[in-house]
């Protein structure tokens, strides 16, 4: 009688629970929703998770004029990028208007380990000496030059510190309004395939979590 062979189970891990806060005022005008994770496993990282959410949610809304006397509007929301994996990648937009052509938006990327509440930032992706800005700005240069993006002065290189968030096994790039483009050009994203960048990943990294399909 043949045997029938024990089929091993795949690991996975559920999605972290993400609860909405509004903050809502009739005048001026404020709509802002901010994300909270709830229910995670490690208590400490959870707290420090949603604290750096908070504070830079903060920072956004007090740049663009919260409490400012000449505020109209202002409105704030957040995207998921990536949940999965225990990996955490959030987008922080917040658009406000005290008057004149038009208003400002900003935009900030946040990306965690939530098993232990770490937040990375860009560098913290890569190998140490792995010339991480000089490869992702030859990708970007290109994909400038190729799209024909109407950039306000000749792009020479990201920030070692540059915007950034996951999403669809990519590491996508961007720039704040002003920073690269005109104003009518919005955000400008660059998405970069994680394969493409294997070889300069840091492992352990949400990259690195990442990179297998």
């Amino acid at each position: 009688m043949k045997k029938t062979e024990r089929m091993i189970p795949i690991p996975f891990e559920l999605p972290v629970q993400i609860v909405s806060h509004p903050i809502r005022m009739a005048t001026p005008e404020i709509d802002l929703v901010y994300p909270q994770v709830t229910g995670l496993a490690n208590p400490s990282a959870q707290t420090a998770i949603n604290l750096e959410i908070v504070t830079e949610f903060a920072l956004l809304v007090q740049q663009l004029g919260y409490g400012n006397q000449n505020l109209v509007e202002m409105t704030g929301y957040y995207e998921v990028k990536t949940n999965e994996r225990g990996v955490l990648s959030l987008l922080l937009v917040v658009y406000s208007f005290t008057g004149g052509a038009h208003g400002l938006t900003l935009a900030k990327g946040l990306t965690f380990d939530v098993h232990t509440g770490r937040r990375y930032r860009l560098g913290d992706l890569f190998k140490p000496d792995s010339g991480y800005t000089k490869v992702l700005s030859g990708f970007i240069g290109e994909w400038i030059e190729q799209w024909e993006v109407p950039v306000l002065e000749p792009f020479e290189s990201i920030s070692p510190d540059q915007d950034f968030y996951l999403a669809d096994h990519s590491l996508t790039l961007f720039f704040q309004l002003y920073e690269l483009t005109p104003y009518v050009y919005g955000f400008p994203y660059f998405p970069i395939a994680l394969k493409s960048l294997e070889s300069i990943i840091a492992d352990p990294s949400p990259a690195a979590t990442l990179l297998p399909f």
